[in-house]
């Protein structure tokens, strides 16, 4: 019989934790897709936008910028989400400042939502152009 000595113990509850987080971390995102209708709209819209960008053959750098600037959308939407369950466990009666926080964070989601499409436009606009004019 091998004993597993202390360093392979706690390596092995290292492991552990680590796919439990992945656990917890995937079952929030799935949560979010289930539950908000805005994240499956940003995330079809963020789809779209990628398939155009294969389609008229951006550049490696595009590529970075439309990802990262489709993926703010989603975070924000998702710590949104979270914000909003926060204050309505916290402040489940209506109160001036739960609504002040629910809706910055809201707006804080529009706002990259309306800078993603101007990133969107800058980037894809002028090959779409050429590609459709061509």
């Amino acid at each position: 019989m091998v004993i597993p000595t202390r360093l392979q113990r706690r390596s092995r509850i290292l492991s552990i934790r680590i796919v439990r987080s992945f656990y917890f971390a995937f079952a929030g995102l799935f949560l979010l897709f289930r539950t908000q209708r805005n994240a499956r709209i940003e995330l079809f819209i963020g789809l779209c936008a990628f398939a155009v960008a294969w389609w008229v053959g951006i550049s490696r750098a595009e590529w970075g910028v439309l990802v990262l600037t489709s993926c703010c959308v989603i975070i924000l939407e998702g710590l949104n989400t979270a914000v909003e369950a926060a204050v309505d466990l916290a402040s489940p009666d209506v109160h001036p400042l739960a609504k002040s926080a629910k809706d910055l964070a809201a707006a804080m989601v529009l706002v990259a939502a309306i800078a993603s499409v101007v990133v969107g436009l800058v980037i894809l606009g002028p090959p779409l152009w050429e590609k459709i004019m061509h």
